[in-house]
């Protein structure tokens, strides 16, 4: 890093810690206003802003409010979360600097003490977590939701097969493996630029955590079917369900935000599927949903939800959500799956999925759809995974974690009526 690389990135940690926007929404903008930054500023400034946010509970501790005193909180995040040492910048620093840098070192030992700054998370969450978990499974946790996520993607079965995909890219001297579950992942254990892959440009690669490739699989969709996305965002998972069904049948792509939807029509159309009909709707109650009550075959519900199983891509969200924020979405979520389940039909199946590790967004809610609606049971995800030949048994519902799993953390519960 250079003292100028610094001092954007002092800039953006002024507004990026605060927590009022996204943190990767505060650096896009920034980019886009400083157009003339390199590639490798824009590395180093991205890095360090991201490191800060890891290491957040430890520089909060050594430094008051640091989003007011960015630069600061910049410099810590060199020496605490990408493990510069003090003497390489010693050139950039005053003496303040330099005595609160040997101070931030030297308290290594008594942040690895507490609970908040050895697992880098914020009280609130510590709080809702400790109803459910013992002390060395939230450090376990948060230490694994600390490290950067692998890069993941889907092999597109409409346009080739994962092996031969697989082989092209190690014989391009890439490092990339075969996912462990998914039959259609592979994992990248580092970032490339993806976009400018010609088997991305070709639609043979898409984005997709391993985990989520898993809920298409859960789903079980064919070709012919009418299938319901009731919350697909920009679609990653419809997708995968598309060439599943091998692009026959139909998909129902619902969501409220438009510009959602409006990402997804360039990805179906290098994708090469037809067979996805996106609509905006106004919320899960909109009149217009009507029309496929008791017709579909297979809703998905990806809810909205706390995204605190996506920690290792957006380390902001645990400083974004609250206990308030949490209710609110809990009331959502039973909202949305009740209004979803009125789309299937009687031997029809509905997939409640969460990227959430929180029990309250996930077996609780289910739990209570099921105690109102008592014509409904869950079936076992593990017995559907190993009809796929997947070797993961995580029970009846489908969880997975960063720590066990290398994947997002991640929720399902497939539910159908009772005979």
């Amino acid at each position: 890093m250079t003292p100028i690389q610094l001092e954007h990135t002092a800039t953006v940690l002024a507004d990026m810690l605060t927590f009022k926007q996204p943190a990767d929404a505060v650096l896009s903008a920034y980019f886009r206003e400083h157009k003339k930054l390199g590639r490798q500023d824009r590395h180093e400034i991205a890095e360090t802003a991201f490191a800060a946010l890891r290491h957040f509970q430890k520089i909060s501790a050594a430094l008051r409010r640091p989003h007011a005193q960015p630069r600061k909180a910049a410099l810590a995040a060199l020496v605490l979360g990408r493990s510069v040492n003090i003497n390489s910048i010693k050139d950039w620093l005053d003496d303040e600097e330099t005595e609160f840098l040997s101070n931030l070192k030297a308290r290594k030992t008594e942040f690895s003490d507490g609970l908040d700054t050895a697992s880098e998370l914020p009280d609130w969450l510590i709080g809702t977590l400790q109803k459910h978990y013992g002390e060395a499974d939230i450090l376990a946790f948060g230490r694994s939701a600390n490290q950067p996520a692998p890069l993941d993607v889907r092999v597109n079965t409409l346009k080739n097969k994962r092996d031969k995909v697989l082989a092209e890219l190690q014989a391009e001297q890439l490092d990339a493996e075969a996912t462990p579950y998914s039959p259609w992942g592979i994992r990248f254990k580092e970032k490339i630029a993806l976009n400018k892959h010609p088997r991305f440009l070709d639609g043979t690669l898409e984005v997709q955590d391993e985990g989520s490739q898993l809920l298409a699989l859960l789903l079980g969709a064919k070709r012919g079917e009418i299938v319901v996305d009731f919350c697909a965002g920009a679609g990653g998972k419809t997708l995968a369900v598309g060439a599943m069904m091998a692009n026959k049948g139909r998909i129902y792509a619902f969501d409220i935000a438009e510009k959602r939807l409006a990402n997804l029509k360039p990805r179906m159309v290098r994708a090469g599927l037809t067979n996805i009909h996106p609509e905006r709707i106004s919320s899960e109650t909109d009149p217009r949903i009507g029309r496929l009550y008791g017709k579909a075959d297979r809703v998905l519900v990806d809810a909205p939800c706390s995204g605190l199983g996506t920690l290792r891509r957006n380390p902001d969200l645990k400083y974004r959500q609250s206990p308030e924020t949490l209710a609110s979405l809990q009331q959502q979520q039973a909202s949305i799956l009740a209004e979803a389940a009125k789309l299937v039909h009687e031997k029809g199946r509905l997939v409640y999925a969460t990227c959430s590790i929180l029990p309250e967004e996930n077996e609780m809610q289910v739990q209570r759809f099921l105690d109102s609606h008592p014509d409904w049971h869950a079936v076992d995800c593990a017995a559907l995974l190993s009809s796929y030949k997947i070797p993961l048994d995580t029970g009846v519902y489908l969880r997975l974690d960063s720590a066990k799993h290398q994947t997002d953390g991640f929720f399902a519960a497939v539910l159908e009526r009772k005979n």
